[in-house]
């Protein structure tokens, strides 16, 4: 156990329940230390995730610049094959001079390609360091935390008020969203970080392993609507993916008889999939939004902000698309592809 939490036992719990107040407040303390490191790491990686962003624009803004000498590279090689009857305006154009010049721009390009490249590699890996270190700081003494609340409500059950059992059940409520913000960090520089085994992934078993290990309420149906196809993808990347749709269909559902549906389209070269909710539905001005990392439009508190985020990252890694539906109040379908 957490030396901190061992010593904050002794303290005020040595008399019994007379200094359960004090032993909230401090626990209380302890937790706002921890959201306090969770805010900087969020805004380290708001802020990596910019600088990554400005970097891959410079590098289309230079592939572009690329495809422009490259178009007059092609047509000075086409006029040099032209014959006697060219126009008068070419014979004072410097054929040699113009080619050098556009071989030492490219030269230059290249160079500007190759250090933007390697500071998103250093940018990545430094990301993925910090959100590790800074995870594994965070999960022990959460962990720590949520051993000793259970503990202390199950061997007080009958003598805790009902305002007591309430501050009790906030905390194990802050802990465990805490918990879960830092798994999906971890999973989010993960899907980079691991490497891709493509293999044959039978989406309906996938789909079903899901559903089996994921806590469903009681009135929420999940109706998978037609027999899903065998696709070549990585298992893990397509678990998580499938897992934050169906998770993210299921948190959001307000409806006292809710449903997920999930579909699947073939098509020539790729599967269109949809999972479909009735659920509280996605305004216009936040269907953008909700994909950023951190962001969530949930009014309860209930997301971290990092799940559809995930979902983004890896079609986008894989030149995947995904789109939505939604109407406020009625409901949201996601659709996205995957090629075959």
């Amino acid at each position: 156990m957490n030396p901190l939490l061992k010593r904050q036992i002794g303290k005020h719990l040595k008399n019994g329940l007379n200094h359960l107040d004090q032993f909230l407040e401090s626990i209380d303390e302890s937790y706002g230390n921890y959201e306090d490191q969770i805010a900087i790491l969020q805004h380290s990686m708001k802020i990596s995730s910019d600088e990554l962003y400005q970097a891959n624009q410079k590098l289309r803004d230079e592939a572009d610049r690329l495809k422009e000498i490259n178009k007059n590279l092609e047509f000075i090689l086409s006029s040099m094959s032209l014959d006697s009857n060219a126009p008068e305006s070419w014979n004072d154009f410097n054929t040699s001079d113009y080619i050098k010049e556009q071989t030492i721009e490219i030269i230059k390009i290249n160079k500007q390609r190759e250090e933007l490249l390697n500071s998103l590699e250093k940018q990545n890996q430094s990301l993925n360091e910090y959100a590790h270190i800074v995870s594994h700081d965070l999960k022990s003494p959460l962990r720590s935390i949520h051993s000793l609340i259970t503990w202390i409500k199950e061997d007080n059950e009958n003598r805790f008020d009902e305002k007591t059992s309430n501050y009790f059940s906030l905390i194990q409520k802050k802990v465990e969203k805490m918990n879960h913000l830092i798994q999906g960090i971890l999973t989010y520089t993960k899907i980079d970080k691991v490497n891709i085994i493509k293999e044959d992934v039978d989406l309906n078993d996938l789909v079903n392993n899901i559903i089996n290990m994921i806590f469903i309420p009681s009135h929420i149906e999940i109706v998978i609507k037609n027999k899903l196809p065998v696709t070549r993808n990585d298992t893990f990347r397509m678990q998580q993916l499938f897992q934050n749709l169906i998770s993210n269909a299921i948190n959001f559902n307000d409806k006292p008889s809710g449903i997920v549906e999930i579909a699947s389209e073939e098509k020539e070269d790729h599967y269109i999939f949809s999972i479909k909710d009735n659920g509280i539905g996605i305004c216009d001005k936040n269907q953008e939004k909700i994909f950023q990392i951190f962001e969530s439009i949930d009014i309860d508190d209930k997301s971290t902000g990092i799940g559809l985020s995930i979902v983004k990252r890896i079609l986008d890694n894989s030149d995947e698309k995904i789109w939505l539906e939604s109407q406020e109040k009625i409901g949201t379908t996601f659709y996205f592809t995957l090629h075959k």
